[in-house]
């Protein structure tokens, strides 16, 4: 009576933990709702906004001028929005991020401008007015070329020389308020301003206003104060009065502080995402998830009965942490980070379905229902981790090699596989036992696995070659017709990551104009042609063209909108130049490689035998070569989602042949006395079936549903990844174990 009332207990709390979690992952804590979906940070692809990538034009730019330009651009970035990211990138790079913003264009203009601000005498030693007060202008001009004063020697000090500027708020003598900017200048300023100063100061009079004692502030040939030198300034420190008020002062000094960059930069890559495009891409998604979700607690429940139920509420609190983690470790939430999430809960499964499956064999073999659950655990575990930390390699080269959305994808994949292997290994575990004391040990709530006859895997290792060798002749084919059919010459459909240009996707109200009709406005308005393809049915289509300067993209985005009534909110637009392009390709080889040799040495280092890293890699090869097939013949465009499509492949793929090299390494040990490895190594591969195809059914149905329900982008990732599900699951079910049972059966023939 004692367990069953102990096992009620557990479930009630298990059933109050996930209501609480629930409810501060739905509303949070507090009045900021801390921990909630609400207070999750989200990436521009979903909140809209500007993302740009710059390059420095010097060729070998010093740390320090970098360093210098990282701090400007901030402070230019932040004037926009106070959430703006800015991030160096390498040596020569520098990434802004700015969500909200309501005139991109003019972002993409204003960002990156050097736009130098300059100090300059009002009068030079020879008489020469530099400026003059017009009262049109409602305060001072210049009265000569910016380039001529500059070529005369009059300017004072640059924005390099400038370390700093802030408003603040003084009080004069008689205890009103007056309005200040406060400047302070570097050690290379410092003696300028001090001999300027020094010189102004000499024609200073209470009395007269002239330009000989005023030093002028200059920004992109516009004076924006003309303040006069009342005192020499000998340690870089200066206040600038005669604001008319704060905000006045907060203007001028946000003017002298995003000045000039130290160096000159070029826009490599940018994004612009309209809010509206992002809502829906949330929208989407989280439909994806809801649906995809409901699809594997059915799942679970009709084909493992109590385990099963007892996985749906593991996988109900996994999804409720992970909300909670978002926010715990500030990850930015992209839309390639929402599907890692929803890929990540079909991976969660996996670890289930293997303990079930265990847990099932040990009923089978006549063993008590509480033996054989403490049984399955145990005997899961290697499998679990080691699959589990195979894939997070895949995760971490996604990470470190990957670029903006990629990176949030391999945030939220790794921090989903970690947390589904906890809930797997603990949670589950506490559910089920808290189950069985409640009552429901009997067998028939578990379901048995009779040893059933082994398949003879290993008599078909020559066909399983035929196969291999068709798929790669088929893409090599396929390839080749891509590299003479198509206008560019390129084996695959390359899309706009790896070739260059701009990428223009506009959602219309209504059903979207003919290709042909748009193709004609973008050479009335630009000169240039433009390739148009139709997406989401006859609402959507994405306008490639060559890169776009801003103002080109700003006369497109006129004339859509003065055709169309189309809005800025409806537009997202991309622009990579053809460097960053050729780096995606030789990232995308690389991280592949890499990710491959990491998991080889892994899986060497683990199993102790060279054999299975080298099975699953020719079982990887295999899996890659079918995957780059889809992409050769359906001519899937081929970009950044390119390189995590693989590499998710990879780390799915080699999960499910550890699952089988755990088994065949178990039964070595414990049949080889009286079977031989050929029957070890069937029986081995024959037992993991059930387990390899009903997580590829799970993981599959996540992945079908994104694909349905979400945007381009998405379906882009998931259509190859559906296919390279399916390859993975035949080649660790046929080619891994047969390949390696060839390898040490060679081995053991030369010994």
């Amino acid at each position: 009576m004692k367990e069953k009332q102990k096992g009620i207990l557990s479930i009630v709390l298990t059933v109050v933990i996930i209501a609480v979690t629930g409810f501060i992952a739905v509303c949070g804590i507090g009045s900021d709702k801390l921990g909630s979906m609400a207070d999750v940070k989200l990436g521009l692809d979903l909140a809209g906004g500007v993302s740009i990538t710059y390059e420095a034009v010097k060729a070998d730019p010093t740390a320090q001028e970098m360093e210098d330009t990282f701090y400007k651009m901030q402070l230019r970035a932040q004037d926009f929005n106070s959430e703006a990211a800015v991030y160096r990138e390498g040596d020569k790079r520098i990434n802004v991020d700015i969500p909200d913003v309501t005139d991109a264009n003019e972002v993409l203009e204003k960002l990156g401008d050097a736009g130098m601000i300059y100090f300059i005498y009002g009068q030079s030693a020879e008489g020469k007015a530099n400026i003059e007060y017009s009262a049109a202008a409602e305060g001072y001009v210049l009265t000569r070329p910016l380039e001529d004063i500059i070529a005369d020697g009059d300017v004072v000090i640059d924005g390099s020389c400038i370390s700093g500027a802030e408003p603040v708020i003084g009080q004069n003598s008689l205890g009103a308020n007056t309005y200040e900017v406060s400047l302070s200048l570097n050690d290379a300023g410092k003696a300028k301003f001090a001999d300027a100063t020094a010189y102004a100061y000499n024609y200073y009079n209470m009395s007269t206003v002239s330009v000989r004692n005023i030093i002028a502030i200059v920004y992109d040939g516009k004076v924006y104060s003309a303040p006069r030198v009342s005192a020499h300034i000998p340690d870089g420190k200066a206040v600038i009065n005669g604001q008319a008020d704060y905000n006045e002062s907060k203007q001028l000094a946000s003017i002298i502080r995003i000045g000039a960059l130290p160096l000159e930069l070029k826009e490599i890559r940018s994004t612009v995402v309209g809010a509206k495009l992002g809502t829906e891409a949330i929208n989407t998604s989280l439909l994806a998830g809801v649906v995809g979700f409901i699809l594997i607690i059915l799942f679970m429940v009709a084909v493992y009965r109590v385990p099963g139920v007892a996985a749906s509420l593991a996988l109900c609190l996994y999804v409720t942490v992970i909300i909670i983690c978002l926010n715990l470790f500030n990850v930015t939430l992209t839309l390639y980070g929402i599907a890692g999430i929803i890929l990540s809960i079909g991976m969660a499964v996996d670890a289930n379905v293997v303990i079930f499956t265990r847990i099932r064999e040990e009923i089978g073999t006549g063993k008590t229902v509480r033996s054989s659950i403490k049984l399955g655990f145990e005997k899961a575990l290697s499998a679990i981790i080691d699959g589990n930390v195979t894939t997070l390699i895949a995760a971490a080269v996604l990470y470190f090699l990957g670029s903006g959305t990629i990176k949030g994808f391999a945030q939220t994949l790794a921090i989903g596989i970690v947390l589904s292997m906890g809930t797997a290994l603990f949670v589950t575990k506490f559910i089920l036992r808290a189950f069985y004391d409640a009552g429901l040990d009997k067998e028939k709530f578990y379901g048995i696995k009779k040893e059933t006859k082994a398949f003879n895997f290993t008599k078909h290792g020559l066909k399983y070659g035929i196969v291999f060798a068709a798929i790669a002749v088929i893409c090599i084919v396929a390839m080749l017709i891509g590299k003479f059919s198509s206008e560019n010459g390129n084996i695959l459909n390359y899309g706009l990551d790896f070739m260059g240009g701009t990428s223009t996707e506009i959602v219309f109200e209504g059903t979207a104009p003919s290709n042909r009709e748009l193709e004609q406005l973008v050479s009335d308005t630009l000169g240039v042609q433009g390739e148009v393809v139709q997406i989401q049915g006859a609402e959507a289509v994405i306008i490639k063209t060559e890169v776009l300067e801003t103002e080109d993209k700003a006369k497109l985005e006129a004339a859509l909108a003065e055709k169309y009534g189309v809005t800025s909110q409806d537009i997202t637009s991309t622009s990579i130049s053809g460097t960053v392009s050729g780096e995606m390709k030789s990232d995308a080889v690389i991280a592949v490689v890499v990710a491959t040799l990491c998991m080889m040495v892994y899986i060497w280092v683990r199993f102790k035998n060279l054999g299975f890293a080298a099975s699953s890699v020719l079982a990887l090869l295999h899996d890659v070569i079918f995957t780059l097939m889809i992409y050769a013949v359906a001519r899937i465009s081929v970009g950044n989602a390119f390189i995590a499509c693989m590499l998710t492949l990879v780390g799915y793929s080699i999960n499910a042949t550890i699952v089988v090299f755990d088994r065949i390494r178990e039964n070595m040990k414990d049949k080889l006395k009286k079977d031989t490895m050929e029957e070890v190594v069937n029986a081995s591969i024959s037992q993991t079936v059930s387990r390899s195809i009903n997580t590829s059914l799970t993981t599959f149905v996540m992945v079908l549903v994104l694909s349905i329900f979400g945007v381009s982008s998405i379906r882009e990732f998931s259509i190859p990844l559906m296919a390279g599900i399916i390859s993975g699951t035949y080649s660790s079910v046929c080619l891994a174990g047969t390949v390696w049972y060839f390898i040490n059966k060679r081995k053991k023939q030369e010994a």
